[in-house]
């Protein structure tokens, strides 16, 4: 599960990865977010709050969207109606209420920080991940309803080796640090399969940075309740 994004608007490591990867021109699109926060916490539509979004959700190389964070919906009016079925991350892609959109629609998610829960007790365990130097790269899926709103769900994946540890079940759909990658990320398969490269991704899913984690009280609060770990990129392993 990713239940929790964070951004740092000012942040130039976010500006940094963007031209590394070929998305120069979303980079205004960024630049202007820090004129109203310095920092962005995303949650999930619990409570069916359409306004919970993830804003600056690339969908191209020069494009980015405002989208619910909570895939079912349906338009309202001027709003959406949040659905019933917890839908803010798409893990089981070969079913058809996936398959299209992963095929079609998928995004891009530009954060500094996530956060993972493991049951621990009668409770939770929360543990909030920055990478030791730059920014993180997630893959999503979105959709377009009829009055011009969008509503988007975060890819995942299931767990690598140590990642588990912080959350048992899955892992976020971390994205290369590529240009190549990216762009093929990007672009829709209308073909009915896979982009190579895409499938590779999923496939094989990856810690692409090394990740500072610490278990915290809360997200938001970044409260530290015990020791800093690293977990390590798997090509640092």
């Amino acid at each position: 599960m990713c239940g929790f994004i964070q951004r740092i608007t000012d942040s130039p490591d976010v500006i940094a990865l963007l031209e590394e990867v070929g998305l120069t021109q979303t980079i205004p699109l960024f630049v202007n977010e820090s004129s109203t926060s310095n920092v962005i916490n995303f949650y999930p539509a619990f409570g069916k709050v359409p306004e919970r979004q993830i804003t600056n959700l690339i969908v191209s190389g020069d494009s980015t969207i405002d989208a619910t964070w909570w895939f079912d919906a349906k338009p309202n009016g001027n709003t959406l109606t949040v659905g019933d079925r917890t839908t803010f991350n798409a893990r089981n892609l070969d079913s058809p209420y996936w398959s299209k959109f992963i095929r079609e629609r998928r995004a891009v998610v530009v954060a500094t920080a996530v956060g993972e829960s493991n049951p621990l007790g009668k409770g939770k365990a929360h543990y909030l991940m920055k990478p030791v130097t730059g920014a993180l790269l997630m893959g999503a899926v979105y959709r377009r309803f009829s009055n011009g709103l969008f509503s988007c769900a975060v890819v995942t994946r299931p767990p690598v080796e140590g990642f588990s540890q912080y959350h048992e079940k899955s892992i976020p759909c971390f994205l290369p640090h590529n240009a190549h990658a990216i762009n093929a990320w990007l672009a829709a398969d209308t073909q009915g399969s896979l982009n190579n490269k895409v499938q590779y991704i999923l496939n094989n899913p990856r810690i692409y940075t090394d990740l500072e984690v610490t278990r915290v009280k809360t997200f938001k609060s970044a409260e530290a309740i015990g020791e800093v770990d690293v977990l390590m990129a798997d090509e640092n392993r």
